[in-house]
């Protein structure tokens, strides 16, 4: 039988007992720093020590994420953190910055270290590369169908997120929030762009009016868990380090109870986590939802589960109908269609008597704008939160006991990880009151304060012999004590290695490059003889690549086989090792540190565009550090042009595709062009990046993008 990991966030401590307390196999959880979830309550390095050895202590494994991409002012910190978790016994990192990856699997061959879906894994390359890199897992980028991921043939571990919040953008690759208000979401800063009301335009039409247009429905793959259990995929991730107590409790129970088969109706506790959160359910790229399915345009935030509505308001009261089957309690939440929320404190029946419940007719005080016909839902279940409260979890032991006469007494304590054996006084013949196998199986069964529960007892045992009980009280703490200590300090051997780097000897390229949209954009860039030009349109790579030396091939961002993409001359976002190609790295790859940049050079990339995430500043640093530590190195900046915010899988937004002239609108009535490739929906950023090139002439190239520029424009951009 194939043994899967339920994988559970915990944003706090009270989260982390409800994930161990409902039957989790790990948790994941950050601390204060470099992960991806900032604006969660996260752990202290005290609370961290605390949570280890509490999980360690019920079997369960602890990953810490530090997700977040790494500047090059922040890697002394990133590694003093990674240390400390080492050293205390953290069973993974979750890593998302690529340079940090590469340096941590060189100096501490015992850490263990999974890649984040925030690296974009989305490719068979990309696996390989983990994999030769020491990475023990790989957590799959959401886009991936359950057969893609089965297609990967890699010798590595497979993780995927079944339930939960999705973003709509591959992960790694959204700069919408940081574009907009400089919150990065690869910095765990994200401000949920995405949640926002947008308007799609065409040529000045309205087409569809503050929408939630980039708003996804919750993943939940409860349905169709069967097909996940039968797969090659070893941990099943659940998302939300910034839900509730309650939540994290009730989707762990509920997945655990799938896992192991558990009978129960599913319909019934799918109404139970509607209530807690939800906004609508799909089943995810992971099983090919269609687009339509894939999103929610009405609300971006819980909608509950509908259980009445609203059949008569006066000045006083609101008299609600709740439908066939459903229950309204006393300190429930609920919300009116169109209207707020409460929490239900005083609920009514038909003669003005205050109840506790009701499933049919009741009443609340007036105090909201209802109409006669809103749907009431409940979004908060008073009941179920008390269900929840006292929960708790055991860790299987057994006793063998040995009492000869004239013997030292032992008892041994083993969990089939840890075995403990203590000694007592000699053990006598009796008098009159010989110890029965009744009393010592009493005596050792009192775990009721202790995380453990006896299985089994062995005894080998004399007849007729006296044991004093203090002595099997007295054996039995300690033992426990021993086995206690044992779990919940258990951790690998701590090993650290020093790094040694090459010196660069790269043969060194500055010049101005063009990423090209049209055909007439790139016969003007050959005329003004701009060093590079690159083009993601193939039939236009094709058919001027003879004429122009220097023109490069975009490869498709995040394609699942893209070595097979490769042209002669390659401009790629996304990771592998590519000696023997010519390739130039993109900004997608998200190159904010030193180390990314000379990993990346050293698997083979000619030149690499730092991250448009850094500031002018940043970047100026990130040359002279770069040099001062390993050498000349190729880089590229991004000066000019239009940001790609997100890229989507699918046709979200059903536009036509290869058609430029659609924009989204938001509520500053910024206008972000938006286009569909045929396999990935585009949005760029609203306004033009434009830095102060000069200051980076002759120690970089520098790349200027064009989208809607025309010929007067893309002169004046080349030779500003």
């Amino acid at each position: 039988m194939k043994k899967h990991e339920l994988l559970v966030p915990a944003g706090n401590m009270e989260c982390l007992r409800q994930a161990v307390f409902n039957g989790c196999d790990a948790v994941y959880l950050a601390c204060k720093n470099f992960g991806a979830r900032k604006f969660a309550n996260n752990f202290t390095n005290d609370e961290i020590l605390d949570a280890i050895c509490f999980c360690h202590l019920y079997g369960v494994k602890v990953y810490v994420t530090m997700n977040t991409l790494v500047k090059n002012s922040e890697i002394s910190l990133f590694l003093k953190q990674a240390d400390f978790l080492h050293q205390n016994g953290v069973d993974a990192l979750i890593v998302q910055d690529f340079g940090m990856i590469c340096l941590l699997r060189e100096k501490y061959p015992n850490l263990e270290i999974h890649a984040s879906t925030q690296a974009n894994i989305s490719s068979l390359e990309v696996c390989k590369l983990y994999h030769d890199l020491g990475v023990k897992r790989v957590v799959f980028s959401r886009e991936l169908s359950l057969d893609e991921i089965e297609a990967i043939d890699v010798d590595i571990e497979k993780e995927v997120f079944i339930h939960g919040a999705l973003c709509i953008s591959y992960s790694g690759c959204c700069l919408m929030s940081s574009m907009l208000g400089g919150r990065s979401g690869n910095r765990g800063e994200c401000a949920g762009v995405c949640r926002m009301p947008f308007s799609l335009e065409k040529n000045g039409e309205i087409l569809r009016k503050n929408e939630y247009l980039l708003s996804t429905k919750e993943l939940n793959t409860s349905l169709y868990f069967d097909k996940l259990l039968d797969s090659d995929i070893c941990s099943f991730k659940i998302e939300g380090r910034m839900k509730s107590p309650l939540y994290v409790g009730f989707i762990t129970n509920f997945y655990r109870r799938l896992m192991d088969g558990i009978s129960m109706d599913i319909n019934e506790e799918l109404k139970k986590l509607k209530v807690i959160f939800n906004r609508e359910f799909t089943a995810g790229r992971l099983f090919q939802e269609s687009d339509s399915n894939f999103m929610n345009p009405i609300s971006p935030n819980h909608i509950g589960f509908p259980i009445g509505k609203v059949v008569d308001v006066t000045k006083r009261k609101i008299k609600i109908q709740l439908f066939s089957k459903c229950l309204l309690n006393q300190y429930d939440g609920i919300r009116f269609q169109n209207s707020e929320g409460l929490i239900v404190n005083r609920l009514y029946d038909k003669n003005d008597f205050l109840i506790s419940s009701s499933s049919d007719i009741c009443f609340l005080d007036n105090k909201f704008s209802v109409k006669v016909g809103d749907v009431v839902s409940k979004t908060y279940d008073y009941q179920l939160e008390k269900e929840y409260e006292n929960k708790s979890r055991t860790v299987d032991v057994t006793f063998s006991v040995k009492a000869i006469a004239f013997e030292k007494l032992s008892i041994e304590i083993s969990d089939n990880q840890f075995t403990f054996v203590e000694y007592g006084s000699i053990v006598s013949r009796a008098d009159k009151h010989p110890i029965s196998k009744e009393d010592i199986e009493k005596h050792l069964n009192r775990l009721g304060n202790t995380p453990f529960s006896c299985k089994s007892i062995f005894m080998d045992i004399d007849p007729d012999i006296f044991i004093p009980l203090r002595d099997l009280n007295n054996l039995r703490r300690k033992l426990v004590e021993k086995l206690v200590h044992a779990r919940s300090y258990s951790k690998k051997e701590y090993v650290v290695k020093e790094v040694s780097f090459d010196k660069n000897n790269n043969k060194i390229a500055r010049g101005i490059h063009c990423f090209v949209f049209t055909e007439l954009q790139l016969k003007k860039c050959m005329y003004e003889h701009v060093d590079k030009i690159y083009v993601a349109n193939e039939n236009l790579y094709e058919k001027y690549k003879n004429e122009c030396d220097e023109l490069y091939y975009f490869v498709p961002r995040c394609s699942f086989n893209h070595k097979n993409l490769l042209k002669e001359k390659n401009v790629l976002a996304d990771y592998g090792v590519y000696k023997d190609k010519n390739i130039l790295g993109h900004y997608g790859l998200n190159v904010t540190n030193i180390y990314t940049a000379y990993f990346l050079q050293k698997f083979g990339f000619s030149s690499v565009c730092l991250s448009v995430e850094l500031t002018e500043d940043e970047l100026c640093e990130f040359l002279d550090f770069y040099k001062q530590k390993f050498g000349e190195g190729n880089f590229e900046i991004f000066g000019y042009g239009r940001v790609e915010n997100m890229i989507i899988k699918g046709n979200i937004l059903n536009i036509e595709k290869d058609i430029y002239d659609y924009c989204l609108i938001d509520s500053k009535n910024r206008k972000f062009p938006v286009y569909y490739d045929g396999v990935l929906t585009h949005i760029l950023n609203w306004e033009a990046k434009n830095l102060s090139m000069k200051s980076f002439l002759g120690k970089c190239s520098i790349q200027l993008s064009l989208f809607d520029e025309v010929d007067f424009d893309i002169k004046r951009i080349i030779n500003q």
